[in-house]
Order: structure tokens, then C-alpha cells, then sequence
């Protein structure tokens, strides 16, 4: 009677056990959109096809960035889950004008509460530089700073921008003109700083570190550069890791909601990432040869070309190959690093061969060429790769 009854649980056990062996492993693995606790949920490699994703074509992707690029980490999310990554994402390292992008961020609840006004003018606050600014340049806002488009064209103490190409001094109503500048940027930090009370970092560790969970956040890393002889106002670059990027984009990518929580407000999530400044409006003019438009320190696809996947993304951007690139029609979030530290860099067209890459993987079809394809002789669209 033992026996029969041992005999019975065992065809019962594997009643339900062979079920679950045999299934195939496209089923073990949910597509629904999840957020990261702790960690990063990773995509096994055997559940890549079933999640939508190509192994062999990443395989491609990870023997381009080997052989042609100088990435030190890559992250790609694809629904709350990372699907792809390459190099040491946890490694916490200088990030360049990324840190303008999570700036704009920072400023909305500020702005929302009315601690903030963007109206408010540099002579409302009284603030000055070395050697002054001019009365035109005092008429400039707040607005008008994070939106690089202050008219002023005081040295700053930190370079990376395009303030060697910009106008006399003084020809520009605030406003008006757009130029990506480091005046204005460090200057936007150094008012946040005065209307708030509160260090950027602070406030960045408070608004997104502890509420997103970083993995590798270490407040006693960040600090302040800048040549202060020529500007008063320094920059304020950031440790970061390349996952912990990869965290900020997709908030960004839910409009400021993380796993239920309003982070940042939805419209002002949205604000930051809305052109202001349309690609036929760049300037130094040879920008509206390429493919964004400018919105609150946010670059922002735009134009003709920004179509299929690329239709409402936007990126930061950072020196020597940084990138939070959010692509919201995808659902896709895609973090590139190179760490400055060992004297090298990852040029703009390897990161466009590495999203074509991974969009490629992922099956995306684009609608035309890519927004970087080369035009045809007349102005027409280049051929897509």
C-alpha cells in the first residue's frame, strides 16, 4: 500500500515538473514593462529571441563595439529589462554635459513649487561675472538659460561648447538666439544653487539617487571644475556608472514615474524634452546639418528624419562618448560610456552604428533612412545602411 501511494506522489510530481521542462523558454519570461529594485532584471541569452531580440545580431553588435568604437559600458533596456551590455557598467566615472540634461530634471519641482520662477531675470538676481555683463545680457531669464538661448557670451570656466563661434557680445535680445554654451549652463547651476538653497549634488542624490535605487552612488566623488578666473560660475560634472544611467533614461522614458511614484511631474518630464529650438534654428549654422533640435538641455530628434523609432526620442550627451538616449516609441533606453580616463574616445558615428546595431536586433524597420544617413547629391535622402 506504501509502495502504491509513493508510486502515485512520483506520477503526480512529474505530472507537473515535465510540463515545466518541456515548455518552451519563450514562456518562462514575461514582456510586460517591469522597473529594476536593487538591480537590473537581465534577459538570459536562451530568452533573447522569445523577448524579441536577435542573438546573433547582437553578437554583431558586441564585435563592432570591440573593434570600433572605445565604449567602456553599455546598457540597453528594453522594457524595464537589460537585454544588452558591454564593458564595465558599474563603474563610476566622469560624466561631461550629460550633467545639464539631469540638471533640467532637478529644476522642475523647484519650478513647480514657485521656489523657481523662469521669468525671473539675471538683474532680478543680481548676478554678475568677472568683468561684468553687459545691461542687454542682465535682461536675460532663467528660461533663457536652460534653454541656451541667453545671449550672453561671457567666457566660461569650463570648455566643450560652441561659445568660439558665437556673436559679438551684446548683438543678441536674450531669447532669441540659440547657442550652446557653457556660460549658460554653469550659470543655471550656480542659480538653482541661489533660489534653492541646495547643492546640485544634494539634490541630486535626494530627487533621483535614493528614489531610483543606484546602484553605485557615491556623493563624496562629486565636485566642482572650472577655470575661476575666467568665470565665477563653475561646472559640475558627475560620477556616474553606466547602469545607473541607464536608470535615469528611463524614468525619463515614463515621463518621470518610477514603479507607481510621480519622481519628477509628468509635464514638466515632458516640457524638458519638447524642441524649443527646431533643428532649422540651430546655430553655429552647420548644426542644422545634422539631426536635433534643442529643448531643455535635452537634445531632441527633429526634423524630417525623425520618423519610426526615433519619432519624440531625445538624448544627453556628454564628451568623449556619453549618451542617455531614450527612445519612447520603442520603449527603449540605450546608456554608452568612455571613460575619459584613459585618454580616449568613442566618436559620434560609431554610437550611430551601435543604435542602428541595436535597433536592427531588436527588428525595428525604419520608415527611411536613418537621421544620420549622408543626403544624396540635390538634397534628397542618402541611402540606408
Amino acid at each position: 500500500m506504501t509502495r502504491v501511494r509513493n508510486r502515485s506522489l512520483l506520477f503526480l510530481l512529474l505530472a507537473v515538473l515535465v510540463p515545466l521542462f518541456l515548455a518552451p523558454v519563450g514562456a518562462q519570461i514575461s514582456t510586460q514593462s517591469v522597473f529594476p529594485g536593487q538591480s537590473w532584471e537581465y534577459v538570459p541569452r536562451e530568452d533573447l529571441q522569445a523577448y524579441g531580440w536577435s542573438p546573433e545580431a547582437l553578437r554583431e553588435a558586441t564585435a563592432f563595439i570591440r573593434d570600433h568604437s572605445n565604449t567602456t559600458g553599455l546598457v540597453v533596456v528594453d522594457r524595464g529589462r537589460v537585454v544588452f551590455r558591454y564593458g564595465d557598467i558599474e563603474e563610476l566615472s566622469y560624466v561631461a554635459s550629460v550633467r545639464k540634461s539631469i540638471l533640467s530634471m532637478l529644476y522642475g519641482y523647484w519650478v513647480e513649487n514657485g521656489t523657481i520662477k523662469p521669468n525671473t531675470t539675471l538683474a532680478d538676481l543680481n548676478f554678475d561675472d568677472i568683468g561684468g555683463l553687459l545691461p542687454i545680457e542682465k535682461q536675460a531669464t532663467i528660461e533663457d538659460l536652460i534653454t541656451a538661448r541667453s545671449g550672453v557670451y561671457h567666457p566660461a570656466s569650463y570648455s566643450g561648447d560652441d561659445l568660439a563661434k558665437a556673436p559679438p557680445r551684446g548683438s543678441q535680445k536674450p531669447g532669441t538666439y540659440m547657442l550652446y554654451s557653457n556660460w549658460d549652463f554653469n550659470a543655471a547651476g550656480a542659480v538653482f544653487e541661489q533660489l534653492t538653497g541646495r547643492s546640485v549634488y544634494d539634490e541630486l542624490q535626494a530627487q533621483l539617487a535614493i528614489p531610483l535605487q543606484f546602484e553605485d552612488w557615491d556623493r563624496s566623488a562629486q565636485h566642482k571644475e572650472g577655470d575661476l578666473t575666467v568665470s565665477k560660475y563653475p561646472a559640475y560634472p558627475i560620477w556616474i556608472s553606466t547602469r545607473d544611467m541607464a536608470r535615469i533614461g528611463y524614468l525619463m522614458l515614463h515621463e518621470g514615474n518610477w514603479n507607481g511614484k510621480q519622481v519628477i511631474s509628468r509635464d514638466w518630464a515632458r516640457h524638458i524634452v519638447q524642441v524649443v529650438t527646431p533643428l532649422g534654428e540651430m546655430h553655429p549654422v552647420e548644426r542644422r546639418d545634422g539631426y536635433y533640435g534643442y529643448g531643455h538641455m535635452w537634445w531632441v530628434f527633429d526634423g524630417p528624419r525623425a520618423v519610426g523609432p526615433f519619432k519624440g526620442a531625445y538624448t544627453a550627451i556628454g564628451a568623449w562618448g556619453q549618451w542617455i538616449s531614450v527612445f519612447p516609441a520603442i520603449d527603449l533606453v540605450v546608456a554608452h560610456k568612455t571613460n575619459n580616463i584613459y585618454g580616449r574616445q568613442t566618436s559620434t558615428e560609431s554610437w550611430q552604428r551601435i543604435i542602428e546595431l541595436v535597433l536592427e536586433a531588436k527588428g525595428v524597420k525604419m520608415p527611411g533612412p536613418y537621421p544620420w544617413a549622408p543626403k544624396a547629391a540635390g538634397g534628397g535622402a542618402g541611402r540606408d545602411r
